[in-house]
């Protein structure tokens, strides 16, 4: 009964006229940055920031929710169409979605993408609903050992899936730690990196740091990659799917829709992890019997990372929502979100704030259906988007981020801030290291320290306070477990062998 208490409560928020236009709008905006290659949701979230401080923190969710699982939908239309991914878990997409383009079935793959992505949010969010307020009652049982231990598997998770050099991913990860120390000493009132300079008294702003490593990064790189684009096939063709293709889409797209479920959750996973594991699933439960082979136009190799990328996007909320652990850069940018509103990240959301806690989750069915209704009948729209040259994009999208920066303090600051932290983004970029894991460094950095210093403080400086709670001890042995078995040479070489599956 509890549960349909609160999903009453949950629509009852959600079934607003603001929330709806505000959800409408988030994932309208997320097919478009998903449809439009080289913009991805973590910039997009970056630079929505802004807006959000004058919204209700409902209503800022409920968007912000939109554009992340709305962009999971987009990024297959770009991979099918033109052979490139809008969105990085759309890369396995290519590989069967755009030759079954080349052989004039464009329709069919969109619009079983769209359907298998359909049906894998809504069951995702089942499993929000059935799981958040078990996980929540869990968590009041933490103490600062236990948020200290569970941060500590956060930061390692993320490490481990990150792509890339393990150890670049850990040297990103003590980056975003220190740039989350800047600033006063909330103990001691001490100033810590500040340099002298004022403005940094208060520590670095998050949305100068996300809008400048993600918005304007992302940027650079994308116009001085100047890459071209195929032609888009014409004509599309019928996005409604035969029989023979749903039948033949059915069991993938519910393999597709559990494997991302579940693998969403984890630290760093997410969509990008749950659609190279559900390709890869598939591919091995055809074998050589598949006609077509898989890489050459198998509808299943479409189903199955289309419905996994939309479940792991969507229970990534989970950890945000219960434990206020962000599993990816896009939870850390909504953690971020939430703390403009003043709201403490964690399980004491669901009770301090329910209508926002329940009324999210029931947005995401509702977005869900607004996403199959703007996919399939706006196809045509989304092709001619692709037909805009990207130089006439970025300078508006430039000039939208330096307004939105300066709009939350009214400090210049702020925006040289955005460019060097847009710089140091792309400096990094090429340099092979993944920005993701800075993010989500200087996020918990912070969180880290206190709950750090706290169980210090509680136990008179005794470290064996960690070990101690079997909570605390099982979280660390954990974390220790993940890093020992990745560093395995068999191991190692099989993560980055995953991660090279695009090329």
């Amino acid at each position: 009964m509890d549960l349909l208490q609160n999903l009453q409560l949950g629509l009852e928020n959600a079934v607003t006229l603001t929330n709806l236009l505000y959800c409408f709008v988030g994932v309208t905006l997320g097919t478009l940055v998903g449809v439009l290659p080289g913009m991805g949701p973590v910039a997009t979230v970056a630079m929505l920031l802004p807006i959000t401080y004058s919204l209700d923190p409902s209503t800022a969710l409920i968007m912000l929710a939109g554009i992340y699982y709305g962009s999971q939908y987009g990024g297959s239309t770009t991979a099918v169409l033109v052979n490139i991914p809008g969105e990085a878990s759309a890369v396995v997409t290519c590989l069967d979605g755009h030759r079954m383009a080349k052989a004039g079935r464009a329709g069919a793959a969109l619009g079983i993408a769209a359907l298998g992505s359909f049906a894998a949010g809504c069951f995702a969010t089942v499993l929000i609903a059935a799981f958040a307020a078990p996980l929540t009652e869990i968590a009041f049982e933490f103490g600062p050992r236990e948020y200290f231990s569970l941060m500590v598997l956060g930061l390692v998770g993320a490490v481990v899936l990150a792509s890339g050099s393990l150890l670049k991913a850990i040297g990103m990860i003590f980056i975003g730690i220190l740039f989350g120390l800047v600033g006063m000493d909330v103990n001691s009132g001490a100033l810590r990196y500040a340099f002298g300079v004022d403005e940094l008294m208060d520590g670095i702003d998050f949305v100068a740091l996300s809008m400048g490593i993600y918005g304007f990064s992302e940027i650079i790189r994308n116009l001085e990659a100047n890459a071209g684009r195929e032609t888009v096939p014409e004509p599309v063709g019928s996005v409604l799917p035969s029989w023979k293709d749903i039948r033949e889409s059915a069991g993938a797209i519910c393999r597709g829709t559990v494997v991302g479920s579940f693998l969403g959750i984890l630290p760093g996973g997410g969509a990008l992890l749950s659609s190279f594991a559900s390709y890869t699933l598939e591919k091995k439960l055809a074998g050589d019997k598949a006609e077509p082979r898989f890489g050459e136009g198998n509808i299943r190799g479409v189903a199955g990372p289309e419905s996994a990328n939309n479940g792991g996007a969507q229970t990534s909320f989970i950890p945000m929502l219960t434990l206020g652990i962000p599993s990816n850069a896009v939870m850390a940018l909504m953690i971020g979100a939430l703390m403009l509103h003043d709201i403490t990240p964690g399980p004491q959301v669901m009770t301090t704030n329910p209508g926002l806690f329940w009324g999210l989750i029931v947005s995401m069915w509702i977005g869900n259906v607004f996403l199959v209704i703007l996919n399939l009948p706006l196809i045509g729209l989304w092709v001619r988007l692709l037909r805009v040259p990207y130089p006439l994009l970025y300078p508006a999208i430039l000039i939208f981020c330096a307004i939105g920066v300066y709009s939350i303090n009214a400090n210049t600051f702020d925006i040289w801030m955005t460019i060097g932290f847009g710089l140091f983004g792309y400096v990094f970029a090429k340099l092979g290291c993944e920005c993701a894991p800075l993010l989500l460094g200087f996020i918990l950095g912070p969180m880290l320290e206190e709950n750090f210093r706290r169980a210090l403080l509680l136990s008179r400086g005794d470290l064996t306070t960690f070990v101690a709670s079997p909570i605390s001890a099982t979280l660390l042995a954990v974390s220790v477990l993940l890093l020992a078995i990745v560093v395995f040479p068999s191991v190692r070489s099989g993560r980055e062998q995953a991660f090279r599956e695009d090329d």
